[in-house]
């Protein structure tokens, strides 16, 4: 009998030695683990340049996906502006980085205001827009709330209420992390290099 307890109690301590290499082997992000969603799967929109874009372009890349607006007052150029120091802080490993902006301002965000507005952050950053049952069916997919606000008593004149944070997907285009607008870049590049 004090055989067999000492034999059950050696496999207790491998298994639980077993199960602690496993638990220090799984990242700890900064940012919303969300690996597994049925959902963020893809889109199909065209970039800046005016190339058709999927998201299935950017494999062998780490994917940070952000949906604003160019006229945005507040968020989107901080966001952009924290995504550009992020690039900073990876040095070369930033070249296996891609930033997307998906506009939810078709009317307004044209090609030529995307390309001028998205790459003054980082020349690689990408500008992605479509029509608006493109951008309706993007934000379905990515369950990104979005909405205009009039300003006022022109039409033209709105804002868009929109999500903050921004999709992160590794490099087989799985999406892995959700990152709050209140994330610092440092966090930010930390959950990064644990992708890469």
């Amino acid at each position: 009998m004090k055989k067999l307890l000492s034999a059950l109690m050696l496999a207790a301590a491998v298994l639980a030695a077993g199960c602690d290499k496993l638990t220090t082997r799984t990242p700890a992000f900064h940012s919303t683990d969300i690996t597994g969603l049925e959902y963020a799967k893809g889109f199909a929109l065209t970039d800046h340049t005016g190339k058709p874009r999927t998201l299935q372009d950017f494999r062998g890349k780490l994917v940070v996906l952000f949906f604003g607006y160019t006229q945005c007052p507040d968020v989107c150029p901080t966001t952009m502006a924290k995504m550009a120091a992020v690039m900073k802080d990876l040095g070369p490993a930033a070249k296996d980085v891609q930033v997307l902006f998906v506009t939810l301002d078709p009317e307004r965000d044209t090609q030529e205001l995307l390309a001028a507005y998205v790459p003054a952050f980082d020349p690689g950053f990408i500008g992605l827009y479509g029509d608006q049952e493109a951008t309706t069916r993007t934000a379905k997919e990515f369950k990104v709330f979005y909405q205009k606000r009039p300003s006022g008593d022109d039409p033209k004149n709105y804002t868009v209420d929109h999500m903050t944070g921004s999709y992160v997907f590794d490099r087989e285009g799985r999406v892995r992390l959700l990152v709050r607008h209140e994330a610092e870049p440092g966090a930010i590049a930390a959950d990064l290099r644990q992708l890469l």
